[in-house]
């Protein structure tokens, strides 16, 4: 998605939080959380707050998700691993980019109801078109009964046009979201190539890991026919390890 970057790396200076290179040596001894009288949670340094990129503060809407990032920032060690603190990237994203971007983000999250991975069956191994069938069909009907979007499946790669009702009810789905689900839905959407998969997680009716492993049917089919590879594997872990996260991430929200 053009509007919401991967989880990738959010590194900080002592005057606030910046893109760069740079090993950033561990300034603070304590990372704390302080509610706010005005609402909200804040993330603290050595009792002060830190800085997002646009140099907001990281104010939460919960005490749990400020716990989040503040445990990134208490798990660093003498030099700051921007690449373990991804809750700390999806709170500057929230905070920073999606606060004005909520339309655009939400136009995209709704965009792939037209290329969902659920509607799309393999045509052949049988074994595999099955398996499909069994585990994706529940998430449909899912969706029709749960959200009031209707999907249509089909074999192969041909594409099959969606109701635009079920598109537009996405969007409205996700512009019902505050910053901080909508955020973390933008991140897992892509990631699974499921709008639907993503809802479901957001609902907490399936976890982030169960809804990977719903995502990569044809992957894991493939991995028990011809074996498992090193580096695809140590990918697989790392986006798994992204949807846990991000299913933490709702939790954590409430």
């Amino acid at each position: 998605m053009s509007h919401i970057p991967p989880l990738d790396p959010m590194v900080a200076a002592r005057k606030g939080f910046r893109e760069s290179e740079e090993r950033l040596k561990r300034f603070w001894k304590e990372a704390s959380v302080q509610a706010e009288e005005s609402g909200g949670w804040v993330v603290l340094l050595d009792g002060r707050a830190p800085k997002t990129p646009a140099h907001n503060r990281f104010l939460l809407p919960t005490e749990a998700a400020a716990q989040m990032v503040a445990d990134e920032w208490a798990a660093q060690g003498d030099f700051l691993d921007p690449g373990t603190m991804p809750a700390t990237r999806i709170a500057a994203t929230a905070i920073d980019r999606v606060a004005v971007t909520r339309e655009p983000v939400a136009e995209e999250i709704a965009a792939y109801v037209g290329s969902d991975l659920l509607c799309y069956l393999a045509e052949h191994p049988t074994p595999l078109v099955l398996e499909q069938a069994k585990a994706w069909t529940p998430w449909r009907e899912w969706a029709e009964k749960e959200l009031g979007v209707v999907v249509q499946p089909t074999s192969g790669i041909i594409h099959v046009e969606q109701p635009p009702e079920s598109i537009a009810r996405v969007r409205e789905l996700a512009l019902e979201l505050d910053d901080f689900r909508l955020t973390a839905l933008a991140m897992g959407v892509p990631l699974l190539g499921s709008a639907i998969l993503g809802l479901a997680v957001q609902r907490g009716a399936i976890t982030g890991e169960e809804a990977f492993e719903l995502s990569r049917l044809d992957e894991a089919f493939q991995e028990r026919q011809w074996g498992v590879d090193a580096e695809a594997a140590e990918r697989t872990e790392a986006r798994r390890a992204e949807a846990v996260l991000i299913d933490r991430w709702f939790r954590a929200l409430g």
